[in-house]
């Protein structure tokens, strides 16, 4: 197996590594959201090796971890199957409805990214926004929809 060798120096390696840690986690969330776990977290994957392999040019742009999170769903998207249980980061013993999970796979892909983005893993709008490619308008009304939605499935008007 071949390893990936960095196009730049030392320090361009240091760097890039500075980013992953600050943007992987964004990255891959977004995209769990929007895939499901596992898939979610290869593609991923394939978006920072890609990020790793273009790092020159992907360090210029404004809004890199945009970027890579469409690299990720490009690379997903020939292999998309169903979501499967989605794992949203509950921990059981606190509590939570156990019908959650699933009215949360119900919601369309845009009230789910927004609804688990915000809420389950505490993006603020404007990241969210931002890393989605989308206004906080835009972003504000699907998380909206899907809690508007969530609590309809879930008995929970109030």
């Amino acid at each position: 197996m071949t390893e990936i060798e960095p196009s730049g120096s030392s320090a361009e390696v240091v760097a890039f590594d500075h980013f992953y840690a600050r943007v992987e986690p964004l990255v891959r969330r977004a995209l769990v959201a929007s895939l499901g776990p596992t898939s979610g977290a290869e593609a991923a994957a394939t978006a920072m090796a890609y990020g790793f392999e273009h790092w020159q040019r992907i360090a210029l742009m404004e809004n890199p971890a945009g970027y890579l999170y469409r690299v990720g769903r490009n690379a997903a998207r020939d292999r998309r199957k169903p979501l499967p249980d989605m794992v949203i980061g509950m921990d059981p013993d606190r509590g939570f409805e156990p019908e959650l999970p699933r009215a949360v796979e119900r919601l369309s892909e845009s009230q789910r990214q927004a609804v688990l983005l915000v809420h389950a893993w505490g993006y603020s709008l404007s990241e969210a926004a931002d890393l989605l490619g989308v206004s906080i308008s835009t972003l504000r009304n699907h998380l909206d929809r899907g809690m508007k939605r969530l609590r309809r499935d879930l008995g929970a008007n109030s």
